[in-house]
């Protein structure tokens, strides 16, 4: 929708931007292309310029951007708009892909073999435990060394099972108490989903980074073609960090104590994330995204409107670094990185709201089914009482108020989150409402 009324108000004010002079000596350096048509010498300019009716600029001036050019940036908006589409979409369906084993291991942690394994009476050495031994070795000892080691890391098992379970009951201990029951899958899956809200938007920020590029795109420059590393780099160091702190958890468990009691616990903290904020790579992650896409869509820009043999292509093998780069940072981001930040990204202090869709959904349920069997039983007193004594009034005021067991089991920090207290408070001032009714 923005791109599309970016392109209208072009053609709004199309005249007003062509009145928009500059130097001609300026326009004929920031050329493209090296065979593109020099715009204006100064001796054709003192020649033109009176015969020409159509233009606004004085002498030894030109416009910034012709009626012509307007035009293109249009049809460039309009491929910027469908390839951001594709991009993101494409980056939804990979990462659910990648996350689809996810089920089979929340299915898991309801047997009996895995709340035997995962018994809090049993005790274990750190060192011994499946996740100390995947993230503890001798390339650890060092930053270096640990930065090095999760940077291979995660172009192989970059979410292993071992990662998954015990990033998961470090969350259900630190936000849920002992409620083994909740799906950390499906929670992961509606938190990626309000993230994605925000990937799929272009920020002022973006635009203007869109601007600076097409106004550097001069032939000689190479702009784009250094400009095609950015995301690859950027996306590289993401995943990096992201495998880091889930080592870095792992040594802080093994520096607090060497024999532990039950499942290794690690604690979400948000001093893992740089700037102590999670949410930070969510805009680092979202900027890549869109680089790579502004990347793709000039390229289909230019082939669309210029041709494949067009001097924007003069050299086939940049040509070609661009597009395998392109398709890696889609590869890693989304099939690698944005799993692996879903998933990592819930060790911060505090949990996001899509931990309470499902439990406010049973928590109304059960005070709609309270009420309803409520309302049955008080119509049955009122008729039995007034085929008794029909002067006889009937007290409601004792009826036993609405307790919903789903919450008592939903703890935080041993107290319910303040949302979930003032749904308790409203089903039972609902249920009086009705009642009195």
């Amino acid at each position: 929708m923005v791109l599309g009324f970016m392109s209208l108000m072009l053609n709004v004010i199309e005249g007003e931007v062509s009145k928009i002079c500059i130097p001609t000596r300026y326009a004929n350096r920031m050329l493209p292309c090296h065979g593109t048509k020099i715009l204006l010498t100064d001796e054709d300019d003192d020649d033109d310029h009176d015969n020409n009716s159509a233009h606004f600029c004085s002498k030894g001036k030109t416009s910034l951007i012709s009626p012509e050019g307007l035009t293109q940036l249009s049809f460039f908006f309009f491929v910027l708009a469908c390839m951001h589409t594709l991009y993101n979409l494409a980056t939804l369906l990979l990462g659910m892909a990648k996350m689809r084993r996810w089920n089979s291991w929340e299915k898991e942690t309801q047997t009996v073999d895995y709340l035997a394994a995962n018994d809090p009476n049993r005790f274990r050495i750190t060192r011994e435990t499946t996740f100390a031994r995947r993230h503890l070795s001798s390339w650890t000892e060092t930053s270096i060394q640990l930065w090095i080691k999760c940077f291979f890391r995660q172009f192989y098992n970059s979410v292993a099972k071992v990662d998954y379970l015990t990033l998961r009951h470090g969350f259900i201990f630190a936000h849920l108490s002992s409620n083994n029951s909740f799906n950390f899958q499906k929670y992961i899956q509606r938190s990626l989903h309000e993230d994605f809200k925000t990937v799929v938007g272009i920020s002022p920020l973006m635009w203007l980074t869109v601007v600076i590029f097409m106004l550097l795109d001069v032939h000689g420059w190479r702009v784009y073609f250094w400009m095609s590393f950015v995301p690859l780099i950027m996306v590289l160091v993401i995943g990096t960090k992201l495998e880091v702190i889930v080592a870095k958890m792992a040594v802080k468990i093994m520096d607090r104590n060497n024999v532990i009691r039950g499942s290794p616990l690690v604690e979400p903290n948000d001093k893992h994330f740089w700037f102590c904020a999670p949410r930070f790579l969510l805009i680092i992650l979202h900027y890549t995204l869109f680089l790579n896409t502004f990347e793709m869509a000039f390229f289909v820009w230019i082939t669309w409107k210029f041709g494949i043999n067009s001097c924007y292509h003069e050299h086939r093998e940049v040509v070609v670094i661009r597009l395998v780069l392109a398709v890696t940072v889609q590869v890693l981001s989304s099939y690698i990185t944005l799993p692996l930040y879903a998933l990592v990204t819930q060790m911060g202090s505090t949990y996001k709201s899509a931990i309470l869709e499902e439990q406010i959904g049973n928590v109304l349920r059960q005070c709609h089914g309270r009420v309803r069997d409520k309302r049955k039983r008080n119509q049955t007193l009122e008729t039995d009482n007034n085929s008794d004594n029909n002067n006889r009034d009937v007290d409601t005021s004792e009826s036993p108020p609405v307790q919903p067991e789903m919450i008592s089991d939903f703890r935080f920090s041993s107290r319910l989150p303040p949302i979930l207290q003032e749904i308790s408070i409203q089903s039972k001032l609902k249920s009086d409402e009705i009642e009195g009714k």
